[in-house]
């Protein structure tokens, strides 16, 4: 019979230190072993085989495997489908237990239960932690225990809990790095595997620009006067890192609340709309409020097609389009621009470019991009009211007077080779709102 050991599965938390699932694992148990799947349920839909997030995910797989090679460890890599792999690993290994820390998204949840039970056949314990968010599902709700579906009062109260518990030493409780190199000595002592190769796995290396892991000081300290300018260097670009937990939110959390408090906010939206797909899993599907649903799309594919190719004639709107097609991102001011625009203007369904956003941004996070995409069509929780929409031009001129950001990425602008506008702002407002009255006294019947 083989050593008993525990198996910690890495998924949205790619770092060895302060990470919640991983401390626990460590501190709790003897000889755990990391384990990472490429999920093929997920690989599998990705059409484009140069994508840099699979490319990304790789290369910090590689970097966990050789720290930990240096601790005398391993870190098991697979690829194939979860409960395939862990039927191979059950023959494999004489595994006590198995820890994790949670997903919220609605495929994540029916893969661990049924992992669970899976291992459960075997009297194999399945624990996971909070470790993506700060507060999460139950921890910030109302008196009565129902979820807030508006930001403000969830913020406030989000807020009020955060300094709600002061260690003696000083140190925000819910903000405390968890100190997993202090038990490195209980890993799995064992020789290295061999890592499976993209190639191996269908994919090939990228050349887009990964953004840093790091931020300066001076960006979040002055986050609040910089992030709406898309012509400067004035946002964080930490998304990616959050979405695959290269980072801790913990650590940012810390720094912001004591740096900015927009920054601050800005993490806060990413609790809310975690906790919106929680209680609310519907909002994958369609919209959070259902009289939403009978807004009569137009859906014209050829409008839809110049939306994504920055071939619209509005020039922040292209320049958008444009970034997040040659480099994963898109500023987030102009994120809201864009979907307006494609929501309002072209009265394009906000799932399409919901997907369109899912299948280019490198920082793609489900609960987030399904709630900015709401938040703009005006289907949302805090959403914008149906009859705000983004004039374009305005938008232009206030965020970006002198035209840095629209020249950068619409070289063309101002030239006769710029496209003309394929909507008329002033019709395309008007019957933006006559279509959304129209569904909404439909729906109230």
């Amino acid at each position: 019979m083989s050593k008993p050991i525990t198996i910690f599965w890495f998924r949205r938390d790619l770092r060895l230190d302060d990470n919640a699932g991983f401390y626990r694992a460590l501190k709790n148990e003897k000889n755990v072993l990391p384990l990472f799947i490429f999920d093929r349920a997920i690989l599998d839909k990705l059409a484009n085989k140069k994508d840099a997030r699979v490319a990304f995910i790789h290369n910090e797989i590689s970097r966990l495997h050789t720290e930990l090679k240096e601790q005398g460890s391993t870190m098991l890599v697979r690829y194939g489908t979860p409960e395939k792999i862990w039927r191979e690993l059950m023959k494999t290994y004489t595994i006590k237990s198995v820890y994790t820390n949670h997903d919220y998204e609605p495929y994540a949840k029916k893969r661990d239960t049924a992992v669970a039970s899976l291992l459960s056949k075997k009297d194999i314990s399945f624990h996971t932690y909070k470790d993506h968010v700060i507060f999460e599902k139950d921890e910030v709700v109302k008196g009565d225990g129902t979820p807030y579906v508006v930001f403000t009062p969830y913020s406030k109260v989000w807020k009020a809990k955060l300094k709600s518990r002061i260690t003696q030493s000083g140190e925000t409780y819910y903000l405390k790095p968890y100190p997993n190199k202090k038990y490195f000595k209980n890993l799995f002592q064992t020789k290295p595997e061999k890592i499976i190769s993209l190639k191996e796995m269908g994919f090939e290396p990228t050349d887009q620009t990964i953004p840093n892991r790091s931020v300066t000081q001076k960006i979040i300290k002055n986050y609040d006067e910089t992030r709406n300018f898309p012509a400067i260097n004035g946002t964080s670009r930490l998304g990616l890192h959050f979405r695959f937990g290269t980072i801790s939110i913990r650590d940012k959390a810390f720094k912001a609340s004591r740096l900015n408090e927009t920054f601050l906010n800005e993490l806060i939206w990413r609790d809310f709309y975690a906790m919106i797909l929680s209680h609310f899993p519907h909002v994958a599907e369609g919209p959070f409020r259902a009289k939403y649903a009978q807004i009569e799309w137009r859906n014209n594919e050829a409008e839809f097609k110049a939306w994504c190719e920055g071939k619209t004639g509005y020039p922040i709107v292209d320049a958008g389009m444009r970034e997040l097609n040659t480099t994963g991102h898109m500023h987030n001011r102009v994120r809201m621009i864009t979907a307006s625009f494609l929501t309002k203007h072209l009265l394009i369904n906000w799932q399409w470019g919901e997907a369109y956003f899912a299948e280019k941004l490198l920082d793609f996070d489900l609960a987030s991009n399904n709630g900015g995409w709401q938040w703009a069509a005006g289907t949302g929780t805090d959403a914008a009211p149906y009859f705000r929409i983004f004039n374009p031009y305005t938008q232009a001129d206030k965020f970006d007077k002198e035209k840095g950001y629209i020249k950068k990425w619409v070289p063309e602008f101002g030239t006769d080779e710029y496209v003309g506008a394929i909507v008329d702002h002033k019709e395309a407002r008007e019957r933006c709102l006559r279509v959304y009255k129209e569904g909404l006294a439909k729906a109230e019947g």
